[in-house]
């Protein structure tokens, strides 16, 4: 079976926090788990470098969109592989090979009788002497009444257009514009309306999408598929492959969902290779985003596959719901936010892969609080896994030598074990990464509780040949769970697989009979509870100094 992984795609202007990972954590849990099952996978995402929101930071900073993109992409390169994320391609959207597929793209659109040109209305700033990008157009949503920028309105997700807001404001001088004429291309989106009927419908039966995918695209395709612009007036982006017409760019929306295509190509070419398994209908496909991104993945990504005539259409849409910090809405530009590169420096990285998956936004908004954070912490990582781990393996280091080589292991262990490979990764594949992180932990305080029934410490001088089924029983627990865990918890799991010298890589049940133990120690340390106050005193210094 052929799996392909896209994540979703952050622009390179600014440090990624705490709600981006929680939304693109779930590609990288698909992406280890599939490969411990054998299959082949393809995880691709990458900076998404062009656009208007690199052009904004750069102005305010005075400096090129070139060097923004660098410095955010570098850093989220660092990010994403200190938290452990296992892309096998994270690249970005201003290189040369993706301008050349997304080109390809809209030829192939236009030559097929989808994208067409249509003279517009658009926003111009008389002040900055130019027309202005959807983003740089702020204003009134005419649906919620939010303030909104120019492309969608984050408070009730409706796609709009510019000239659709009230009380339009220049972004770059606060200005209002004037609407001018020009010319530019369209995608006829509503010629896609039936068959991505059908497409919803199907996907609704399956059950392989989230609930706000679903209610969200419904909602899209009732109130009736309107064309959208296909090039914009861009300081940066991908240019139109049309004579005459260089000048204008494709649009972002276009543009940027293209990547995931544009990556496997390029993945496939530096590979040697073709990437043909990925794009076929018998495709099984994982698109990972944050909820603002729904209907780029659910509407517009399929009717641009189909407009080209590629029918390997999204099979399972994993959109999270946003992440609150300490109750409160993340804010970036009033700097309330828990910023990646800052938490990575602090804090071990399967301590927040931990907390943002068994307290991931799958279904509604979910919280990120220190408290709750430092005390998941010492209780579960520490207090159950750690504890166990270690409580097993110093016990043999003292009393076995480090060598467990006798015993029998529990049968009815043995047969739970079995059965939790399953459960994890029905609950993994189906997208229900919480459940999934929850019921290996329920497991490992039932194990806790065999270790203490079970009492080793009197075994051993009591009934040895007990001792060392209750001691090869933990370690066949220990050795599962660490493999189990493994897409959850990499880190960890490494380090318990080279405590065990266990050179075992895939999902089904180890069954060893023999450990010989290596540099027992520690899977997790403790972590100061004043450590809840100083953060918390932290984030309302860096509010106040913003």
């Amino acid at each position: 079976m052929s799996i392909f992984i896209g994540g979703a795609w952050p622009y390179a202007n600014g440090s990624l926090h705490l709600g981006h990972i929680a939304a693109l954590l779930p590609g990288d849990i698909l992406a280890r788990y599939y490969r411990l099952k054998g299959e082949n996978v393809l995880y691709v995402s990458g900076s998404d470098c062009n656009g208007t929101p690199i052009s904004i930071r750069a102005k305010q900073e005075g400096t090129t969109t070139k060097e923004i993109a660098n410095r955010y992409h570098k850093e989220f390169q660092e990010c994403f592989t200190n938290l452990g994320f296992t892309y096998d391609l994270y690249t970005r959207t201003d290189g040369e090979f993706h301008h050349r597929i997304v080109q390809k793209i809209f030829l192939t659109l236009l030559e097929n009788g989808h994208i067409y040109k249509k003279e517009i209305d658009q926003t111009y700033c008389e002040y900055d002497n130019q027309f202005l990008p959807d983003r740089f157009v702020e204003g009134i949503c005419p649906n919620c009444l939010h303030p909104s920028r120019g492309d969608q309105c984050d408070n009730c997700s409706t796609i709009l257009d510019p000239l659709d807001l009230l009380d339009l404001k220049c972004k770059i001088c606060g200005n209002e514009p004037i609407v001018k004429k020009t010319e530019h291309f369209y995608f006829a989106l509503s010629q896609f309306q039936k068959e991505l009927e059908s497409y919803v419908h199907t996907a609704k039966r399956k059950h392989h999408w989230r609930e706000n995918a679903l209610n969200l695209s419904e909602r899209y395709l009732h109130e009736g598929l309107i064309d959208r612009a296909a090039s914009r007036d861009l300081p940066n982006g991908v240019g139109i492959p049309v004579i005459g017409y260089e000048d204008k760019k494709v649009y972002v929306w276009i543009e940027a969902v293209s990547g995931y295509y544009s990556a496997s190509k390029e993945w496939a070419s530096l590979q040697g290779t073709n990437d043909e398994a990925f794009w076929s209908e018998n495709t099984t496909s994982y698109y990972v985003h944050g909820k603002d991104n729904i209907p780029f993945h659910t509407i517009i990504w399929p009717a641009i596959l189909l407009g080209i005539n590629n029918h390997s259409l999204p099979t399972h849409i994993v959109s999270n719901e946003y992440l609150t910090l300490e109750k409160k809405k993340l804010s970036t530009s009033k700097n309330w936010a828990v910023w990646v590169p800052y938490i990575l420096e602090k804090y071990h990285p399967d301590s927040i892969r931990y907390f943002l998956t068994t307290n991931a936004p799958e279904n509604r908004d979910a919280d990120f609080s220190w408290r709750e954070f430092i005390l998941s912490h010492n209780s579960e990582l520490l207090g159950a896994y750690g504890n166990f781990i270690n409580r097993t393996l110093k016990f043999i280091e003292k009393s076995y030598g480090g060598i467990i080589s006798s015993g029998v292991i529990n049968i009815e262990i043995k047969e739970k074990m079995e059965s939790l490979y399953d459960i994890v990764g029905g609950l993994i594949e189906s997208g229900h990464f919480k459940q999934a992180i929850d019921q290996v932990f329920d497991f490992i305080r039932s194990a806790n509780k065999y270790f203490d029934a079970e009492q080793p410490w009197k075994q051993i001088n009591e009934e040895k040949d007990s001792c060392d089924n209750t001691l090869l029983t933990c370690v066949f627990i220990i050795a599962n769970v660490s493999q189990i865990l493994e897409p959850f918890l990499p880190f960890s799991s490494a380090t318990v697989k080279e405590t065990l010298n266990l050179e075992e890589h895939s999902w089904k049940v180890i069954q060893k009979k023999s450990y010989t133990l290596s540099c027992v120690s520690p899977l997790f340390e403790r972590l100061d509870i004043d450590l809840i106050g100083e953060e918390l005193t932290f984030l309302d210094t860096q509010v106040n100094n913003n």
